[in-house]
């Protein structure tokens, strides 16, 4: 049993992009399936497909690769709040990661969006994870 979903889920990525793997499968909740639509509508993964079996379902994601230079588009995973510490924040005190080039996930009460979009919409909340 998995005591931390969203960890587990980049976790995940960060090791299939270390192997150098081309596709990766992660357990599927709305949680995870809204973390995926969000690194895609960012640029960070190629595609997506959610597949449902009778169970939890699959969420399979095609990783993103610098065709040159082989590197991942995704630099870093890094998850904030933690279920032992909860990281919450006002718009205003949202950081911005690596000055604007990065994207912090926020958990709020519309829904789970980019900072810049919470910052938008004038909306706090949990700070789940930096990807960059």
């Amino acid at each position: 049993m998995v005591t931390d979903p969203i960890a587990d889920f980049l976790t995940r990525i960060r090791n299939a992009q270390m192997a150098g793997h081309r596709v990766v499968d992660i357990p599927a909740s709305n949680l995870k399936r809204r973390l995926t639509e969000i690194l895609y509508n960012q640029g960070y993964i190629l595609k997506y497909k959610f597949e449902d079996d009778n169970k939890q379902g699959v969420i399979k994601i095609a990783l993103k690769y610098n065709t040159e230079t082989k590197q991942p588009a995704i630099q870093s995973l890094e998850r904030v709040s933690r279920p032992g510490l909860r990281q919450y924040a006002k718009p205003s005190d949202i950081k911005r990661v690596k000055n604007g080039l990065g994207i912090a996930i926020v958990s709020t009460s519309k829904g789970v969006m980019t900072d810049k979009d919470a910052r938008s919409q004038n909306v706090g909340g949990e700070v789940l994870c930096y990807i960059y």
